[in-house]
């Protein structure tokens, strides 16, 4: 999975803060409050968004409804993961990650490492990725 493209990311952030499905005419009426887009572009987009399984549609009428088929967390955690997989040292790499960031996020970190190691649950792939095993 790569990283969504700047419209793809606007349409993706829409439809994520809204929390329920959306025509295109919304989106595109959102986003002209901010710069101009054409009806056919974010109708062109939301399809390859759909194509890629991004998004899911459905028919309402005569128009497509669109809803997001992950949330927002599940779409950062998959990119997070792919990253770490262009590195053959990924302790290295999420050690190098955890000190870039802020007291806050590592505080959250370590929030869900607990939560997980309470849970039982070594991650969605059992552990098998020689990360930090809870030492951030």
């Amino acid at each position: 999975m790569r990283k969504l493209g700047e419209l793809e990311a606007e349409i993706m952030d829409r439809l994520w803060d809204w929390d329920r499905p959306a025509t295109v005419r919304e989106v595109v009426d959102d986003l002209n409050r901010h710069r101009p887009v054409a009806y056919t572009t974010v109708l062109t987009v939301a399809d390859i968004l759909h194509t890629k399984g991004l998004l899911g549609r459905e028919k309402s009428g005569r128009a497509w409804v669109y809803a997001p088929t992950r949330s927002r967390e599940s779409y950062t955690a998959e990119l997070m993961r792919e990253a770490l997989g262009g590195t053959p040292d990924t302790p290295a790499a999420l050690a190098r990650f955890v000190e870039q960031i802020s007291p806050e996020e590592l505080a959250a970190l370590r929030h869900a490492l607990g939560a997980l190691e309470a849970d039982g649950a070594g991650g969605a792939d059992g552990g098998r990725r020689g990360g930090p095993g809870g030492r951030a």
